[in-house]
């Protein structure tokens, strides 16, 4: 709830509504002055700026009277600020299979997601130690979305984070955490068991074996 209402009021400012207008077509500074009733000039100034945080680019030219002019439009990190459905769509997915599969069928499904997208996101040929592979699972798990950090205390190791990739879903659906287990288990190359804190401040934590 926390992230839709921040995503809604960065969508309600200048900058919002040109990457919203951006979102459905590329667009001329002329075409954006006239959609949102501004000067040209102030319109070049937000571009500047969007352009200059990675979240707008150049995308051809129009026509213009006495030369092309410049056409913008989002980029694939621009896209990350709007609302997706993923949450809503993976909490259906496990509801619908988890009527289908036993609890033990689908906690191993759940496990072999996180492999899966483990063995497809990170070349293991290239971690050579066990640090490497710590570092790679830590990557990982802040590139889906989250944010991990590495606790060593009396030579038990825990990978801890505030902020779950799939918070969104391990409320109804705590079976969900062993994507995690899963995807950290394929990546360090030993076993993990997920030590999650769940409700509506959700909290990970898995422990290495």
């Amino acid at each position: 709830m926390k992230s839709q209402r921040w995503r809604q009021r960065i969508l309600e400012t200048t900058r919002g509504q040109i990457l919203s207008l951006l979102r459905v077509e590329s667009r001329t500074v002329n075409e954006l002055a006239a959609a949102l009733e501004l000067t040209d000039n102030a319109v070049r100034a937000h571009l500047i700026s969007l352009e200059r945080d990675g979240l707008i680019q150049q995308e051809g030219s129009r026509p213009g009277l006495r030369k092309p002019h410049a056409a913008y439009g989002l980029t694939s990190d621009a896209e990350q600020i709007f609302p997706k459905a993923y949450g809503v769509v993976l909490n259906h997915l496990i509801s619908s299979i988890s009527k289908r599969l036993s609890l033990r069928e689908l906690r191993a499904s759940m496990r072999e997601v996180g492999r899966t997208l483990a063995r497809e996101q990170v070349d293991q040929s290239r971690l050579k130690s066990r640090q490497d592979r710590l570092v790679a699972a830590q990557d990982l798990v802040k590139k889906i979305g989250g944010a991990a950090a590495i606790h060593e205390t009396n030579g038990q190791i825990l990978i801890r984070g505030k902020s779950c990739p799939l918070a969104a879903t391990t409320a109804g659906h705590p079976e969900a955490c062993l994507i995690i287990e899963g995807l950290l288990t394929e990546i360090i190359g030993g076993p993990v068991k997920q030590r999650c804190t769940l409700g509506s401040s959700p909290s990970c934590c898995f422990e290495l074996g």
